[in-house]
């Protein structure tokens, strides 16, 4: 998958690079924009039980 995106990526070696890190940062700042925020209210993690007491 990797190599396939490189390849279809323009210019040369280091543009290539700079529009890897580009896309790479623009999937980052999605995922926290919109996927975390859509799929964080199915996750079970704010389900906790704390026992009322040892003693």
């Amino acid at each position: 998958m990797y190599g396939w995106i490189w390849r279809h990526l323009p210019g040369n070696t280091w543009v290539r690079a700079f529009f890897s890190l580009v896309l790479a940062l623009a999937v980052v700042f999605l995922l926290f924009q919109y996927v975390f925020p859509w799929a964080e209210p199915m996750l079970p993690f704010n389900d906790v039980t704390v026992d009322g007491g040892a003693g």
